[in-house]
């Protein structure tokens, strides 16, 4: 079981994160399940709709901001796998605009 203080500090990383960068967009249901399950669905819609609206001129941005919720997890963390995923199609959204 996560800790109870390690999850209210991811909650709280995804919910800022999704209002600075999801402004608007409401928060996705996250069904059933334990509150680190929840958590983590969150952060993978977050990333997901962050990935989905770069542009050429925003991949840098956005994939930055996606490293800063996964940067200390372990490559076995599945945030942290589509994070990386998401970064070589952002590498190459943003090398189109040059």
């Amino acid at each position: 079981m996560t800790d109870p203080i390690a999850l209210r500090n991811r909650f709280a990383m995804v919910k800022g994160a999704w209002d600075e960068h999801l402004r608007g967009v409401p928060f996705p249901a996250l069904g059933e399940g334990t509150a680190e399950q929840k958590i983590e669905r969150l952060e993978l819609a977050l990333v997901d709709e962050m990935h989905r609206r770069a542009t050429p001129e925003t991949a840098e941005q956005a994939a930055d901001a996606m490293w800063s919720l996964v940067h200390a997890r372990p490559d076995t963390d599945p945030v942290k796998q589509r994070v990386t995923q998401h970064h070589e199609e952002l590498a190459r959204l943003s090398a189109r605009r040059i």
